[in-house]
Formats: C-alpha cells, sequence, structure tokens
C-alpha cells in the first residue's frame, strides 16, 4: 500500500520539477533521490529484494514524465508494460538510507525499449537492473516501436543497445499472448485437485 503513496508524491513531484527548470532529454540519465523506509525492510531488516523493482518503477515514471514523454502517451492513449526485468545486487540499503535511483533508456529491439537503471549511494552502485518494456494501446493492441518513436522524436545516432541486452531479452522471451504456453515440468508430480 504504501508504493501508491509513493507513486502520488511522485506524480505530483515530478511535473513540478520540470518546471522548476529541470527538465531532462528523452535519453539522459533521470536522477531521482528516495530514502529507505520501514515499509521497505525484510526480517534482515535491509530493502527488500522485491521493492527494489517497486521503487524502480518510480524512477522509470521520472523519467517519462520529467522528459515530456508521458503527455505523449496519455496524449495517444498508450501505456507502458514491463515485459521481462533483471537485478543484480552488490549492498543492501538499510533503515532511512538515503540513495538515488539512476534511470536512462539504452536502446530498442524490433519490440520494445530497454531501460538500465542503478541504485546509487554517494556515487556507488550498491543494485543494477535491465528493464525491457512495451506500450500498449487502451483501445487494444501493442504499440510498434516505429509508432513510439515517430510520436517521440529520433533516436541519437550513438545509441547503440548492448549486445548482450538483445541477446537477454530473446533468451528470456515467453510465448505470444495468442499462442499456447503450457505449464510443463519434466518428472513434476501432478498435483491433487482435491
Amino acid at each position: 500500500m504504501h508504493m501508491i503513496f509513493r507513486t502520488l508524491l511522485l506524480f505530483w513531484r515530478s511535473p513540478r520539477a520540470g518546471r522548476r527548470g529541470i527538465p531532462i532529454g528523452h535519453y539522459d540519465v533521470g536522477r531521482l533521490a528516495m530514502r529507505t523506509l520501514p515499509t521497505d525492510l525484510d526480517l534482515n531488516r535491509h530493502m527488500n529484494n522485491g521493492v527494489y523493482l517497486s521503487v524502480l518503477d518510480l524512477g522509470r515514471f521520472d523519467l517519462l514524465i520529467r522528459n515530456g514523454i508521458w503527455d505523449i502517451l496519455r496524449g495517444r492513449g498508450w501505456f507502458p508494460v514491463v515485459a521481462s526485468e533483471t537485478i543484480t545486487f552488490r549492498k543492501s540499503l538499510n533503515l532511512w538510507q538515503k540513495f538515488v535511483i539512476e534511470t536512462r533508456v539504452s536502446g530498442y529491439d524490433e519490440k520494445a525499449v530497454f531501460v538500465d537503471q542503478r541504485i546509487v549511494v554517494d556515487g556507488e552502485i550498491y543494485a543494477q537492473a535491465v528493464i525491457r518494456a512495451r506500450f500498449l494501446k487502451k483501445s487494444g493492441g501493442t504499440v510498434s516501436v516505429a509508432e513510439l518513436i515517430d510520436a517521440i522524436g529520433p533516436v541519437p545516432a550513438d545509441l547503440r543497445l548492448p549486445e548482450w541486452q538483445a541477446r537477454w531479452g530473446k533468451d528470456v522471451a515467453l510465448p505470444s499472448t495468442a499462442a499456447p504456453a503450457p505449464s510443463e515440468w519434466p518428472g513434476a508430480v501432478p498435483v491433487d485437485p482435491r
């Protein structure tokens, strides 16, 4: 429940940051300062691994709002969804610790946009994640990368999706929602239906 309050605060705060002269370009690094709250902790008294992914959502929203893409998406009835994500942890965040979420677009494949994100404390990386996101239309269907780029403007000539991210995106992909995707485990014992 606490994430909804953080999200509402972000949607109130991020546009004001842009109006105060802190707008950022579509392909710049966005930085969002945060603090570890008591509701973020697990039994080991540091930020729960699942909470990292939730706060990274806020970093992506902040980037979209401050660089103006959020308004473009809303105007067309489009919204982002995460297709794949991976995260690597290096150090723990403790109660009340300040940290910064750094977010930037790393590139595109034929279907999605890739976003690099970092949790940083005093310039040092504590965790790093890669997100592969798609955009859906409220009217139904998906937004192609070509449509997205046409809406937000040209891609910088030097923006190249790292080869390992392109490979990762293909390696972790599940079948499309129109294709069957049965959950079958070799040698698994069937569940008693009672």
